[in-house]
């Protein structure tokens, strides 16, 4: 038994089991990098308890209430309930141009907005009469309000005009709430013989927490949003139909129809149905943190199992190819330093940005594994090769993590070459004659 221990197939046998238990301290560390996410997000929240968070604005839509009755088979009132019927506007423009800024939380940077908001729009009155008299229920428009819907009115900073009909009105709070969004209202009276569209126009300035949404809320939908920050990502049930980001900045146009989302031009303000599919029509921006922290270290996280068998690998072929000698433990050391770069790599990147916490931790990774191999293997030249090898294995996961695009060809090719150069170097070993007990002399230093 003692004499099969001695041998290269278990000797290869323990370091795959050395490389599988290192999984245990790179589970630990993606774990450590989730939960430093998760403190991100909640410095997120904090910012847009006190700033606003994401934004979600509705537009313009008319509320009637009505009445509805029923009655016995003698002409008899036996019940009658009261509602709200809602019409949406014929056509409603939106155009936002937003000022991006970062507030800090603690060490974490959260981009945060403030937004002159435009909305135009028109009810057409040949909608409202339609939709009354295919309701079955008395209408009261006389007193019909329009609301406005908004994600947060903790951004709300300034209503600087709003006017219907060319008159100016107030908006004020409302206790209704459409699906989960707050609703603004202000009176209106509708004269159901009039023949002329009912017209709007608002200006509006809110702030907001990484992300700007619009809701369709009209028949013809023309959506804008403007800003000086480079790296927008569109997010939501429909994407920009034009759209220019350049590194000053990007300009995005939404053209929506009302048969590009869920519900109709009129609904009963208690449908629930209606309700849940408002938020699921809402499309937008997201301002997007290209290669952030913490999806770079997860990034990096992913290739360390496979990084570390490398690593592995290369001291095994110099054991066999340069007749030198390493020690389970000091495998074990090896990978213990490799799995320290992932911890090291999330502490400093926090502080001083993934790059230089990169070049920093791998240089020290690097110089402790090339140091103790000189040390462990007796031999200075195979110590300086392989702390070039890992090195180049730093490297090559830097390009990996930073082409987001190409990242998996890159892994390909690169796990191609590395077991093609393996199957180069090891092509003339006789591995049956390696399966008897060796005692390898090392090189002179």
């Amino acid at each position: 038994m003692f004499r099969w221990t001695q041998t290269i197939t278990a000797k290869v046998l323990g370091i795959g089991l050395l490389a599988l238990l290192m999984l245990i301290p790179l589970t630990q560390a993606d774990g450590l990098v989730r939960e430093r996410q998760s403190m991100r997000d909640t410095a997120s929240a904090r910012v847009a308890d006190g700033w606003g968070g994401e934004q979600t604005i509705g537009g313009l839509v008319l509320a009637v209430p009505t009445r509805s009755e029923t009655h016995d088979a003698d002409g008899k009132l036996v019940a009658s309930h009261d509602g709200t019927e809602i019409v949406l506007a014929d056509d409603q423009s939106t155009v936002a141009d937003l000022s991006v800024e970062k507030r800090r939380f603690g060490m974490y940077e959260v981009p945060v907005y403030t937004g002159d908001v435009t909305l135009r729009g028109r009810i057409l009155p040949e909608d409202i009469r339609r939709f009354a008299a295919d309701s079955g229920s008395t209408w009261f428009p006389g007193k019909a309000e329009l609301r406005l819907l908004i994600a947060d009115t903790r951004g709300l900073q300034h209503i600087t005009s709003v006017t219907v009909d060319g008159k100016p009105v107030r908006l004020a709070s409302s206790t209704a709430r459409m699906g989960p969004y707050t609703v603004l209202s202000t009176p209106v009276a509708v004269d159901p013989a009039r023949d002329t569209p009912l017209d709007y126009v608002m200006t509006l300035r809110i702030a907001g927490t990484e992300s700007f949404s619009a809701l369709p809320l009209a028949r013809n939908n023309s959506v804008r949003v403007r800003s000086p920050w480079p790296d927008p990502s569109f997010t939501g049930a429909l994407l920009p139909g034009t759209r220019s980001v350049t590194a000053k900045g990007f300009d995005a146009s939404w053209q929506v129809l009302d048969l590009n989302r869920a519900y109709g031009q009129h609904w009963r303000a208690d449908d629930k149905d209606v309700e849940g599919r408002l938020e699921s029509s809402a499309f937008g921006v997201k301002l997007y943190q290209p290669g952030g922290v913490y999806q770079q270290n997860d990034r990096a996280g992913k290739y360390g199992l496979l990084f570390i068998a490398l690593t592995f690998v290369a001291f095994f072929l110099f054991e066999v190819l340069k007749g030198l000698r390493l020690h389970p433990v000091q495998y074990l050391l090896v990978g213990a330093a490799m799995t320290s770069f992932y911890v090291l790599l999330l502490a400093l990147s926090e502080q001083i940005g993934f790059g230089p916490a990169y070049a920093v931790a791998a240089g020290a990774v690097v110089s402790i594994v090339g140091g103790y191999a000189v040390a462990a293997l007796r031999a200075r030249r195979a110590g300086f090769t392989l702390g070039g090898v890992l090195a180049l294995v730093y490297a090559i996961l830097y390009g990996l993590i930073g082409a987001e695009q190409y990242a998996l060809l890159i892994g390909a090719v690169v796990l191609v070459a590395v077991v093609g150069l393996l199957m180069y170097l090891t092509r003339r070993i006789d591995w049956y004659a390696q399966g008897t007990p060796f005692n390898p002399t090392p090189d002179t230093p």
